[in-house]
């Protein structure tokens, strides 16, 4: 046992068996959470979820205030310069969107703060675009790429070569057009 550490607290411990992280963190989130204004931690955890995946790529909810009257609260995003003009358009959708969360008219204004796509110091929030999906590439290609490669024997030199001759292939058709 450690000098420190209380015995009922490490008792406490070894009793309870494994235990999952987000049970170990939800009281200093929570802390954390309610420093900021935000009373219901969901709102940060499952922000993707309430405003959708495109809205969540490109904002963060930052902090909520609530005026001394306290009717309503003013919830501050943080967003990308150049995407603040389209997120201001869809401000009555996410408004909608987080009461719905807290389940009454908790948030009357929302208000943007615009910064760097990557933020401006170590830790702020990045935005980064989604991935874009791969199409599967055409058999046909695939079986002429291996045809090209196949008389190299080093592994790795043939799937560089095989993975070159794809996008040589695949750029020639695009630019011929369909057949």
């Amino acid at each position: 046992m450690k000098p420190n550490a209380s015995p009922s607290f490490s008792q406490s411990r070894r009793m309870r068996g494994f235990e999952p992280a987000s049970g170990l963190l939800k009281e200093r989130i929570r802390t954390v959470g309610e420093k900021r204004g935000f009373a219901v931690t969901r709102l940060l955890t499952a922000w993707a979820e309430i405003v959708g995946e495109d809205l969540a790529r490109i904002t963060r909810p930052v902090k909520i205030g609530y005026a001394k009257g306290g009717m309503g609260a003013t919830l501050t995003l943080l967003t990308a310069s150049a995407q603040a003009p389209m997120v201001q358009m869809q401000l009555p959708a996410i408004q909608e969107k987080v009461n719905a969360c807290y389940g009454y008219a908790a948030i009357s204004r929302i208000s943007l703060t615009q910064t760097a796509p990557t933020g401006f110091a170590e830790g702020q929030a990045e935005f980064t675009p989604a991935p874009k999906a791969k199409p599967a590439p055409d058999p046909a290609l695939k079986a002429r790429a291996t045809e090209v490669a196949a008389g190299v024997t080093d592994d790795s030199l043939r799937n560089a070569l095989e993975t070159l001759a794809q996008n040589f292939l695949s750029r020639a058709k695009s630019e011929r057009g369909p057949t």
